[in-house]
Protein backbone atom coordinates (compact mmCIF):
# COMPACT_ATOMS: atom_id res chain seq x y z
CA UNK A 1 0.00 0.00 0.00
CA UNK A 2 1.51 3.45 -1.11
CA UNK A 3 0.49 6.59 0.74
CA UNK A 4 1.48 10.22 -0.33
CA UNK A 5 2.17 12.54 1.96
CA UNK A 6 1.97 15.99 0.83
CA UNK A 7 5.43 17.99 1.81
CA UNK A 8 8.05 19.69 0.08
CA UNK A 9 11.77 18.30 -0.22
CA UNK A 10 14.59 20.44 0.19
CA UNK A 11 18.36 19.54 -0.32
CA UNK A 12 20.67 21.91 1.22
CA UNK A 13 23.76 22.78 -1.48
CA UNK A 14 26.19 21.25 0.43
CA UNK A 15 24.72 17.69 0.07
CA UNK A 16 24.64 18.44 -3.57
CA UNK A 17 28.21 19.77 -3.54
CA UNK A 18 29.08 16.52 -1.83
CA UNK A 19 27.16 14.43 -4.62
CA UNK A 20 28.50 16.36 -7.60
CA UNK A 21 32.44 16.02 -5.64
CA UNK A 22 32.05 12.18 -5.41
CA UNK A 23 30.65 12.14 -8.76
CA UNK A 24 33.10 13.46 -10.24
CA UNK A 25 36.24 11.70 -8.82
CA UNK A 26 34.29 8.69 -10.43
CA UNK A 27 34.80 10.06 -14.09
CA UNK A 28 38.18 8.67 -16.09
CA UNK A 29 40.47 11.44 -16.32
CA UNK A 30 40.17 13.58 -13.34
CA UNK A 31 42.83 13.36 -10.86
CA UNK A 32 41.03 15.58 -8.45
CA UNK A 33 39.23 18.52 -7.00
CA UNK A 34 41.06 22.12 -7.03
CA UNK A 35 40.39 25.28 -4.81
CA UNK A 36 38.13 27.74 -7.20
CA UNK A 37 41.18 30.53 -6.38
CA UNK A 38 44.39 29.58 -7.69
CA UNK A 39 46.81 31.83 -6.09
CA UNK A 40 49.20 32.60 -7.83
CA UNK A 41 48.57 30.19 -10.77
CA UNK A 42 49.03 27.16 -8.80
CA UNK A 43 46.21 24.42 -8.45
CA UNK A 44 46.63 22.76 -5.02
CA UNK A 45 45.11 18.82 -5.13
CA UNK A 46 42.23 18.85 -2.75
CA UNK A 47 42.05 16.02 0.10
CA UNK A 48 39.30 13.67 -0.97
CA UNK A 49 37.48 14.83 2.40
CA UNK A 50 37.28 18.06 1.46
CA UNK A 51 36.06 17.90 -2.11
CA UNK A 52 33.46 20.50 -1.58
CA UNK A 53 35.67 22.95 -1.73
CA UNK A 54 36.32 22.27 -5.09
CA UNK A 55 32.70 22.67 -6.02
CA UNK A 56 30.07 25.69 -5.84
CA UNK A 57 26.29 24.46 -6.02
CA UNK A 58 24.07 28.03 -6.51
CA UNK A 59 20.42 28.01 -6.64
CA UNK A 60 18.30 29.74 -9.39
CA UNK A 61 14.97 30.20 -10.91
CA UNK A 62 15.61 27.69 -13.60
CA UNK A 63 17.32 25.03 -10.89
CA UNK A 64 20.39 24.22 -9.77
CA UNK A 65 24.16 26.20 -11.31
CA UNK A 66 27.27 24.06 -10.74
CA UNK A 67 30.82 24.43 -10.86
CA UNK A 68 33.63 22.26 -10.45
CA UNK A 69 37.49 23.27 -10.27
CA UNK A 70 38.89 19.89 -11.64
CA UNK A 71 42.72 18.96 -12.11
CA UNK A 72 42.59 16.83 -15.68
CA UNK A 73 45.21 13.58 -15.79
CA UNK A 74 48.37 14.51 -18.23
CA UNK A 75 47.77 13.05 -21.27
CA UNK A 76 43.89 12.97 -21.37
CA UNK A 77 41.84 14.98 -24.05
CA UNK A 78 40.32 17.86 -22.26
CA UNK A 79 37.52 18.72 -23.83
CA UNK A 80 36.23 14.84 -23.62
CA UNK A 81 37.14 14.92 -19.68
CA UNK A 82 35.15 17.99 -18.93
CA UNK A 83 32.03 16.45 -21.59
CA UNK A 84 32.49 13.45 -19.74
CA UNK A 85 32.56 15.12 -16.18
CA UNK A 86 29.23 16.98 -17.23
CA UNK A 87 27.58 14.32 -17.75
CA UNK A 88 28.46 12.00 -14.96
CA UNK A 89 27.81 14.89 -12.49
CA UNK A 90 24.49 15.99 -14.31
CA UNK A 91 23.26 11.87 -14.23
CA UNK A 92 24.53 12.06 -10.29
CA UNK A 93 21.94 15.24 -10.02
CA UNK A 94 18.78 13.80 -12.04
CA UNK A 95 19.20 10.13 -10.83
CA UNK A 96 19.49 10.64 -7.20
CA UNK A 97 18.45 13.81 -6.43
CA UNK A 98 16.03 14.59 -8.76
CA UNK A 99 16.73 18.36 -9.03
CA UNK A 100 16.26 20.37 -12.42
CA UNK A 101 19.73 21.72 -13.52
CA UNK A 102 20.30 25.31 -14.86
CA UNK A 103 24.14 24.34 -15.69
CA UNK A 104 27.44 22.93 -14.94
CA UNK A 105 30.77 24.69 -16.00
CA UNK A 106 34.01 23.29 -15.51
CA UNK A 107 37.21 24.92 -14.82
CA UNK A 108 40.17 23.18 -15.51
CA UNK A 109 42.79 24.26 -12.75
CA UNK A 110 45.40 22.55 -13.54
CA UNK A 111 46.78 18.92 -15.50
CA UNK A 112 48.85 16.92 -13.40
CA UNK A 113 51.04 13.40 -13.78
CA UNK A 114 48.85 10.46 -12.08
CA UNK A 115 51.30 8.09 -10.06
Amino acid sequence: MIQTIAGDLHIANDVLADMVGNAALECYGVVGMSAPSAADGIAKLLPASRLRRGVTVASTDAGVHVDLYVIIEYGTNIATVSQNLVEQVSFALNEYARVPIDGIDVHVQGVKVRK
